[in-house]
This record gives structure tokens, sequence and C-alpha cells, in this order.
């Protein structure tokens, strides 16, 4: 019941808050239900370890029962993370959105927490045609959100978001139906069985179909052309939520299904994926130097790390999964405090532009500080969870095929030109503003508590590559 109650807190949360009239009730109260929700959390990941605890995680429960599909959620290694991650950014976002006053307060706070359910619902589903459901389903409060809330170009943006992703599922969907023909279940890990019956040739179809919504899902080059305009149109609690979670829902899609269903494929036609990985983490670094808006960079940034995630999985190694599966914390922590602070640099400069926005460490240390941490998390300096996740990924990598290791090894240098480039040209170039103050305490308790976790994680690795180990191990024997 736990798990279920985890679902729902969101579900009924953000339905009990579309009838609050006043603004300031639907903030308080949408940050209280991300309180019951992160203790709940903890609770869960305090007793994992027990056995029986474990146990009591799985609900189970007759959906279409004539075709047997169940509305099955459960618990895994990789499961507890990605709901780890899910619960805390969105109390980020939640408690960052009713700081910001944006108008609608009450909505917008309830379309977060729907979003929120659907992607628990996803992370912990056990059955493909509840994951279908929900990696759908997550989508559409984000488009109504980017459509209302966003810049002129929203609707527009979030249309194409929209096509692409709806047109990559659809051969999911084509893949899933297939699977549940032949093999008269959904369950996903009675399914792996399945899939091992199966002619080459329909395992082959089985890894493009899955590849495909996965690869825009994320993105990844060449299906990426959604993104950026997306990202920057949109509001920034949205932007928090596309980076840090939806886009992980591509990774965390190739490592659930993509290599269990599609493994066949993955070895014959993996390196086409990393390769083009690669590219995309090469090129999307590129642009990003070019970039002379913040959020813009941002955004060229966020999909360079998913090129990189995507080779390293695809490279089916330990380090690759582990790799994966660490840098999407640690890429969700990284990006989402990135876009927390572009806020708040527009909110005492009013400006995007870098050349409109300088000199702000003299009267804003604090906010200088916080700043550095979490950038020098973004390039993975050592001793940050950004190098953690991304040593383990170019290892993966060059294990796999030296040159490609060393062409991917070249995103460190273009990282720190792009993000120090930023850094140098807000916090100490001209013009400067005389009459800034510092960072306000209702939001320099958020940031800290995102740098040091940046920290910690950079310090304390095993924590995190502990929990996923196991779930790793038995992944990788499809080899």
């Amino acid at each position: 019941m736990l798990t279920l109650l985890l679902f729902l807190i969101p579900l009924i949360g953000g339905l009990l808050i579309l009838n609050l009239k006043s603004q300031k009730s639907a903030g308080m109260f949408s940050v209280l239900v991300s309180v019951l929700q992160i203790l709940l959390f903890a609770y869960i990941l305090i007793n994992f370890d027990n056995p029986d605890f474990q146990s009591n995680l799985n609900f189970d429960h007759k959906w279409l029962a004539d075709f047997d599909i169940r509305f099955h959620l459960g618990f895994d290694g990789l499961s507890l993370l990605m709901v780890g991650l899910t619960v805390f950014i969105s109390a980020i976002v939640l408690y960052f959105t009713s700081t910001m006053n944006y108008g609608k307060l009450s909505m917008f706070s309830a379309l977060i927490l729907f979003t929120e359910s659907a992607l628990l619902g996803l992370f912990l589903a056990k059955d493909i045609f509840v994951f279908y459901f929900f990696f759908e389903l997550a989508l559409i409060p984000v488009y109504f959100m980017a459509n209302i809330w966003g810049g002129k170009n929203a609707s527009a943006n979030t249309f194409k978001m929209f096509i692409y992703t709806v047109f990559g599922s659809l051969f999911m969907l084509i893949g899933f139906v297939f699977l549940y023909m032949r093999g008269q279940s959904a369950d996903i890990n009675t399914l792996k069985e399945t899939v091992a019956l199966l002619p080459d040739g329909l395992k082959t179809f089985l890894f493009w179909g899955f590849l495909l919504a996965f690869a825009i899902k994320m993105p990844i080059f060449p299906v990426h052309t959604w993104q950026p305009a997306v990202y920057t149109e949109s509001p920034t609690p949205v932007s928090m939520l596309l980076s840090g979670l939806l886009s992980k829902m591509g990774v965390y899609g190739l490592i659930r299904i993509l290599i269990p269903f599609g493994y066949t494929g993955v070895k014959e036609f993996g390196i086409i994926v990393i390769v083009l990985g690669i590219i995309g983490l090469i090129y999307g670094s590129i642009i990003a130097i070019n970039q002379k808006e913040i959020k813009k960079i941002i955004a060229y940034s966020s999909f360079a790390h998913m090129g990189l995630m995507a080779a390293g999985v695809l490279t089916m190694s330990t380090a690759g999964i582990q790799g994966a599966i660490f840098q999407m914390i640690a890429h969700g922590i990284n990006v989402v405090g990135l876009f927390y602070i572009s806020k708040i640099i527009y909110e005492k400069t009013q400006s995007r532009e870098l050349s409109g926005m300088g000199g702000l460490a003299k009267n804003a240390p604090k906010l200088a500080v916080i700043f550095m941490i979490i950038l020098l998390g973004s390039i993975a300096l050592p001793l940050t969870n950004g190098f953690i996740g991304e040593f383990l990924l170019l290892k993966s990598v060059f294990d796999y095929l030296p040159f490609l290791g060393i062409v991917a090894g070249l995103s460190i240098i273009f990282g720190a030109v792009y993000m120090l480039r930023v850094y140098q040209k807000s916090m100490f170039e001209y013009p400067g503003f005389d009459e800034l103050k510092d960072i306000e305490n209702k939001h320099l308790w958020v940031l800290v508590t995102l740098a040091l976790m940046i920290l910690i994680m950079g310090i304390m690795p095993n924590t995190i590559l502990e929990i996923s180990q196991s779930f790793t191990e038995n992944l990788i024997q499809l080899k």
C-alpha cells in the first residue's frame, strides 16, 4: 500500500489544489504535499534493505482482467533511485513556483503534481501497458504548462514536442502489443522470457521501435530539434521538470525496456547509437559555447549530457549502466540548480542575455559561491557529483572503442568553456548592479541543499552506486 500511496498523494493533492481560490493557500498546500512525499519516501528508503519490507512494496491489482493486464507497481534498486529523484526535484519545483508568484498558481501547482504522479507511475511500472500509459500521460500536464505560461512561441514549440514524442511512442506501443500477443502477458519480467524465443529479425524490429521512442524523449541527435526552443521558451519550473525529470524517462526506458527487450539489436546496432550520442555530445557543447542567452546554454548543455548517457547505456557494460544511473541523479540535481539560478538572475537583472547581467558577485557573494558549486558539478570537477557519472560513462565508451572515448572526452573541455564563460560574464564583468541585493533566504536554503547534495554525492558516491548495483549486475548478464 505504501507504493500506491506514494503514487496517489500528488494525484489527490493536485485535485484538491485545483479547488483552492487563494494563491497563497495553493502554494503552501503544494509544499505541504511535497513534504509529505519526501517523508514517505524517506521511510521507504530507510527500510528498503529489509526483505520483508520490500515484499510489502509490491502493488498488483487487476486493471483489464480479461486481457491479463494489471495495474502493477513495484520497487527495485533503479526504481528507488528514480522515485527519490522525482520526489526531490518535484518538491524543489513546487517550492520555487510558490515563491515566484506565477499567475493561476493553483492550476500551475496542480499540473506539476499531476506530472509527478505520472512520473512515479512510470518509474514504478511492472506492466508494459502501465509503463506506456504513464510514459504518455506525463507529457500532457507539461504541454499545458508550457502553452499557458510559456513565451510568445510556446504554442508552436510545445506542439512540435508533442508531435515528436507521440510519433516515437507509437512505435513503442506497436512493440508492446506485439510482445503481448506473443507472450499472452503484459508483465515486464515475464516478457523477457518471451523475447528470448523470438527470431533475430523480430528482436531487431523491437530494438528500433523502442529506441526511437526513448531517443526522442531524451532527446539525442538527430531527433533533438524540438528540445532547445521548448526548454528556453517554457517557464522556468517547466524547464526544470523537462530537463531534470522528463528527459530521464528516455534514459530509464533504454535501461528498463530497450536492453532486456532489444538486446540483440543493441549488440548489432548499438555502435550506431553510441556514435550518434557522441555526435550530439560534441555538437551540443559547441552550440552551447556560441550561445549568448543563459537558458539556451543550459538547454544545449542538457542535450549534450543526454548523448553521453545514451552512449554509456548502449555499451551494455557495468560502468556504462552504473554511470548512466548515477548521472541521471547528478544531472537532475545540477540542471535544476542551474535553471533555478538563471531565474533568480533574471529577476534581479531583467535580462537573460549574458551581456546584460555582469558584476553580480560584488553585491551577491552568496549567489556567486553557490552558483560556482553547482556549475562545478555540471562540468564534472572531481569531488562533485558530475565527476562520478561522467567518469564511469567515459570509461565505458573508451573500453568499448578507445577512439570514441577520446572524442567524448573533449566534452570535458567544452563544458568548462561554456559554463565558466557564463560565470565570468554574469558574476564579474560589467555593467554591474550597484543596488542589487544578495540572494534571499527563501531561495538560499534550497540552493544550499542542492550544493550540499552535489558535494556529498561526489565524496560518497557508493551510497547511490550500491543501491543500483544488483539491478545492474542482473541486467548485464544478458550479454
